[in-house]
């Protein structure tokens, strides 16, 4: 079958968009794969079925699918591009600058900017609050601290490796996270960076130790993991990630407000940061009312059509 689509990213984390709003469309998990291979199909870290709402307070149902066909209940740069899509086709009208999104971590509150042309620029979501009881990340990992309202979390526990231990703090923004932050490079194995520039993030091997821990028996449902560093004023957050059926991608939206989350509750930044990944920056802010919200932009690449087999 021939199928309409529109390439869009955010940050660089790509995504294959297919309208369906009379809900008739069922993509496999081979054909998932086959769309997002980049030799061989359109190339992307996910798809993106813009689906109708079956909840009255939203304007649309966002389900996406990981590139390695399994379903993902929320993705941060996918749900600014799934405003894009809904504001610049005017299935909301863009003089509102707001919409109610769906997803299966529930529904998002989405504020956005536009242009003159009335199509959208940025948009600042409520991702909600973070979870951090490690029976709902999941994780096997047990709680070793607690929040200053009692809450019990996992701080920076150990978890082993065939490159030593690692301290991986636990939150979920609506899918699995373990933040690593790396306070010092030189304490980590030299077989685990890729050239001789030196020990840093930029020459960490995710694709070696992320992957070790993306299905470590540690995280039931598998998880995303971030390796981090703060800056010395803790305002800025570099951070790679190795997301859960992708690999590593440049921009990770949930990942950014994990991050953020689990450097505030190391005490290693406050509240509001930006998280640095490498595809561009996004702004994270843990308000008090509990709830995280992430602004950044996200683009159009390009439209086509495509055989499904």
């Amino acid at each position: 079958m021939k199928i309409e689509f529109v390439k869009m990213h955010g940050l660089g984390n790509d995504f294959v968009f297919i309208e369906d709003l009379g809900d008739e469309l069922d993509l496999s998990a081979e054909q998932v794969e086959r769309l997002c291979d980049r030799h061989f199909g359109i190339g992307a870290d996910g798809v993106i079925v813009v689906k109708p709402a079956d909840d009255a307070s939203c304007d649309a149902r966002m389900h996406y699918i990981n590139a390695d066909g399994t379903l993902a209940q929320m993705c941060g740069n996918g749900v600014r591009c799934f405003a894009k899509y809904l504001v610049d086709r005017r299935n909301v009208d863009p003089a509102a600058h707001s919409l109610c999104a769906q997803t299966l971590a529930g529904p998002r509150e989405i504020g956005f900017e536009i242009d003159e042309a009335g199509c959208m620029t940025s948009a600042t979501v409520d991702m909600g609050a973070p979870i951090i009881d490690p029976s709902l990340v999941p994780t096997r990992l047990e709680a070793n601290a607690r929040t200053d309202g009692g809450n019990p979390f996992v701080r920076e526990a150990l978890a082993d490796s065939p490159w030593g231990a690692f301290r991986f703090t636990c939150v979920s923004m609506g899918n699995p996270h373990a933040v690593c932050f790396i306070d010092d490079f030189s304490a980590l194995p030299g077989d685990l960076f890729l050239n001789a520039d030196g020990r840093r993030l930029a020459t960490l091997d995710l694709a070696r130790v992320g992957a070790f821990f993306e299905s470590n028996a540690l995280w039931p449902e598998k998880t995303n993991v971030e390796f981090a560093v703060v800056s010395p004023d803790g305002r800025r957050i570099d951070m790679r990630v190795f997301e859960r059926g992708c690999g590593e991608t440049l921009a990770c939206g949930t990942g950014a407000c994990a991050t953020a989350v689990a450097g505030a509750l190391t005490d290693r930044a406050p509240r509001e940061t930006d998280v640095a990944l490498l595809g561009g920056t996004l702004h994270i802010r843990w308000s008090d009312s509990g709830h995280v919200f992430m602004t950044g932009p996200a683009a159009e690449a390009f439209r086509g059509t495509v055989d499904v087999p």
